[in-house]
């Protein structure tokens, strides 16, 4: 069943969010639930993650049904691929080097503020490569 495109994107501006305290605080507890939110996300997929459940219950009734959906698989290796940063951002930021938690944190920054601000998801553009590269080349 195809998704509400907003969904993913309102889950990308919290997770910016959540980062940018990462980097500015340094909090490994911060990240860690930023981890675990993005595991819920690659687990059970964007509406199962908590910040899919915030939009489903206070966001999408403020603002309308939706007009636009998606297909679930690419936002859910996009939050497969988060969960990869987000990982080795703890581990950098609670057992070193600091850098690896800095810049792992960085990278999954960057890539969900692209998809708040632009609507442009790296993990799904990466899963739809990876399709495209492996039914190609079957």
């Amino acid at each position: 069943m195809d998704i509400d495109v907003r969904g993913p994107r309102f889950g990308a501006a919290v997770t910016t969010v959540v980062l940018a305290a990462v980097l500015i605080t340094g909090s490994a507890w911060l990240l860690a639930w930023q981890t675990l939110a993005f595991a819920m996300g690659a687990a059970g997929g964007v509406d199962r993650s908590p910040y899919g459940w915030l939009f489903r219950r206070l966001v999408r009734p403020r603002i309308g049904p939706p007009t636009q959906f998606e297909a679930p698989q690419p936002p859910r290796f996009a939050q497969a691929v988060g969960l990869v940063f987000a990982a080795l951002g703890l581990v950098g930021f609670t057992l070193g080097p600091d850098w690896l938690g800095l810049a792992a944190t960085g990278a999954a920054l960057a890539a969900a503020f692209l998809n708040a601000a632009f609507g442009y998801c790296l993990g799904c553009e990466m899963f739809l490569l990876i399709r495209r590269a492996t039914v190609s080349g079957e």
